[in-house]
């Protein structure tokens, strides 16, 4: 347990500072386009058991691994499919993860005992710094899911982090403070393990410009999904308040919608955003107000016409189990 060292970004010396605390085998909370990323080195399985321990995670939900370069996508992955290549190509950095079949390198506690593996490039510059200076001391891929426990609400800023993993965290431990995250909610997560690729977890990057780059037309058939990937179980992304997606809300009751949508009577504004953008970008951060201010149950009305809305609705849902 112990004291977590939360650094600041001051000056150029996080980089070298978070990289050899990876190398060491200790964990890095980092910002990511998307949200804040609770990291470990993902060839040392003690790093891996740590990341689990200290998220409470099952480990048969994989981890997403996180490179800085494409040159090193066919050290992790194999029989990549042309449109993959295309899409990591002009999508990465981006908030889009991509899953292969494996290779040797991904070993299966960071797979789930899976034949596949989850692979992201963040387009976040303190994150590229980061793993840039990890490969310069020999290591490749960087191990992060959500800085947050298993079930509970993404952290898009740093002190969410400390908030949620402070306690659990140890004194070699680093928080690093690159501000609110640009995305506010998790990333697109494509398979791309056969010749037809299929959303597995919808996110920022539609699915339009997903078919268009890629110039394959998605699977859209519904079937079960055969791999695992983070944010599938159905209760996830969970405030402490109870959440409502639908009703009206009474007196004292929180209420998050389009700032062309007015308040309720009596019920507290936790949020205002303008745009499906900005709720995406402020979602998160409007439950975590309404956990902190001891608010008991949350109304939400959902922005809706876009791809994007899609996506907070998956959070949404899953977050009122």
């Amino acid at each position: 347990m112990g004291h977590v060292q939360k650094v600041k970004i001051l000056s150029d010396n996080f980089t070298h500072t978070a990289a050899s605390a990876l190398k060491n085998g200790h964990l890095v909370a980092f910002p990511t386009e998307t949200v804040y990323g609770l990291g470990g080195d993902a060839q040392n399985p003690n790093s891996i058991s740590e990341i689990y321990r200290v998220k409470a995670r099952p480990t048969n939900n994989p981890l997403i691994v996180h490179i800085s370069s494409i040159q090193y996508l066919d050290e992790w992955a194999q029989n990549v499919p042309s449109y993959a290549r295309k899409l990591a190509t002009q999508l990465w950095p981006g908030p889009i993860t991509l899953v292969f079949n494996k290779t040797k390198l991904a070993k299966d506690f960071i797979t789930g005992n899976q034949s596949n593996i989850a692979l992201r490039i963040p387009s976040n510059n303190i994150a590229l710094e980061i793993l840039r200076e990890f490969e310069k001391l020999g290591s490749s891929g960087v191990a992060a899911p959500s800085a947050n426990r298993y079930g509970t609400l993404s952290p898009t800023d740093a002190n969410s982090v400390f908030t949620f993993l402070g306690q659990f965290l140890n004194e070699f431990d680093l928080i690093i403070d690159g501000g609110a995250c640009q995305e506010g909610i998790e990333s697109t997560i494509v398979d791309c393990t056969s010749e037809i690729p299929r959303i597995l977890r919808p996110g920022p990057v539609s699915k339009v410009l997903i078919e268009e780059i890629g110039g394959v037309e998605l699977d859209k058939s519904f079937k079960k999904n055969l791999i695992k990937v983070p944010g599938q179980s159905s209760a996830h992304y969970a405030p402490k308040a109870k959440l409502y997606l639908t009703g009206r809300p009474n007196s004292g009751d929180g209420f998050l919608a389009l700032e062309s949508i007015p308040t309720p009577p009596g019920a507290i504004r936790i949020g205002s955003p303008k745009s499906s953008k900005e709720f995406a970008q402020t979602l998160y951060r409007a439950l975590f107000k309404a956990d902190k201010e001891g608010i008991k149950k949350v109304y939400v009305v959902p922005s809706t016409g876009d791809e994007l809305s899609i996506a907070i609705l998956d959070r949404l849902k899953k977050a009122a189990q």
